[in-house]
C-alpha cells in the first residue's frame, strides 16, 4: 500500500499519494460536510497505483481552517485551479464526489485548461439529490446554526449505526465548518433546480463519465436526465451513495477502464 504525505497548502490539508514520475495528477475533490478521509483507501488501491493523487480537504471541512469568509462553489472551483496551476500541475483527472462532482464540473467548465478529464461520482444533477442539502437549504442559517445543523449531525450518526459510509460521513461532519456546510448546501440546491448539470456535463470538451451507486444512490429522474444527456456512465451494485467505500474493487476496476481511455 502505498504511504500517504501530508501538506498543507493554501489553507488547505492536502494528501498526496504517489510520486512525481506517476502519471497524474488525479485530484479527488470530496462531497458537501465530507473531507478527504473518505478517499484515502481507494486511493491506495494497487489498481490506481500507477498514478499520483491529491487529496485535498476543502476549505471549511475536515482538517483545512475554516475561512473567515465563505467561498461560493464557482469561486471556489476558481481558487482550485489557480493552486493546480501554483504546482505546475499538468491538467488533472478529476474525480469528484457528490458535492466535489459539481465543484468538478464547474472547474472543467471555466477552467478546461486545469481539467484532463472529469470522473462524477455520484453528483448532484437533479433537485432529487439534494438529501442533505436540500435539508439544510430549507433553513435560514441562524436556525442552521442554532439547532439545524446538530440534528442533521444525530440523524446520520443514528443511521451510520448500521451504515459503515454514513459512519465515516459522521466523522467529518464534527469538522465541518456550519457556514460553509449551509453556503455550499444553498449552492448545490440552485444548481440542482436548474436542470442542467446533465447538460453541462455533456457539453464540456474533455472525457466526462458518470459513476452510480444502485440500488440506494443517485435518482431515477437524475439517471434519466444523465441518459438523454449522452453521458457515459457506470452503475456499480449494490452500492449506496459512497460506492467507492461500498464496492471498493468494483470502483477500482471501474475507475482503471475509464483512466485507459483518458
Amino acid at each position: 500500500m502505498t504511504a500517504l504525505e501530508h501538506h498543507i497548502e493554501q489553507g488547505m490539508f492536502l494528501r498526496v499519494c504517489g510520486d512525481a514520475a506517476l502519471q497524474g495528477p488525479m485530484l479527488w475533490l470530496h462531497g458537501l460536510g465530507e473531507s478527504g478521509l473518505s478517499f484515502e483507501p481507494i486511493v491506495q488501491h494497487s489498481q490506481l497505483a500507477g498514478w499520483r493523487h491529491l487529496v485535498p480537504d476543502l476549505p471549511g471541512y475536515g482538517r483545512s481552517a475554516w475561512p473567515r469568509q465563505v467561498l461560493s462553489l464557482t469561486e471556489q472551483a476558481s481558487r482550485l485551479a489557480a493552486w493546480l496551476n501554483s504546482r505546475g500541475e499538468q491538467p488533472a483527472v478529476v474525480v469528484g464526489h457528490s458535492m466535489g462532482a459539481v465543484l468538478g464540473l464547474l472547474l472543467a467548465d471555466r477552467h478546461p485548461s486545469s481539467v484532463r478529464a472529469l470522473i462524477n461520482v455520484e453528483g448532484n444533477v437533479s433537485l432529487d439529490d439534494c438529501f442533505f442539502s436540500g435539508q439544510a437549504a430549507r433553513l435560514g442559517f441562524d436556525e442552521f446554526l442554532a439547532g439545524g445543523f446538530a440534528q442533521l449531525r444525530d440523524t446520520v450518526y443514528q443511521d451510520g449505526l448500521g451504515d459503515p459510509p454514513l459512519r465515516g460521513y459522521y466523522a467529518s461532519l464534527r469538522l465541518a465548518d456550519p457556514h460553509s456546510y449551509h453556503r455550499h448546501s444553498r449552492d448545490l440546491v440552485a444548481l440542482s433546480a436548474a436542470g442542467s448539470l446533465a447538460g453541462r456535463m455533456a457539453a464540456l470538451p474533455m472525457p466526462v463519465h458518470f459513476v452510480a451507486g444502485a440500488p440506494h444512490g443517485v435518482s431515477e429522474r437524475s439517471q434519466a436526465l444523465l441518459r438523454a444527456a449522452g453521458v457515459s456512465s457506470t452503475t456499480i451494485t449494490p452500492a449506496g451513495h459512497w460506492p467507492f467505500i461500498d464496492q471498493p474493487e468494483a470502483f477500482a476496476a471501474t475507475m482503471q477502464r475509464v483512466l485507459a481511455r483518458v
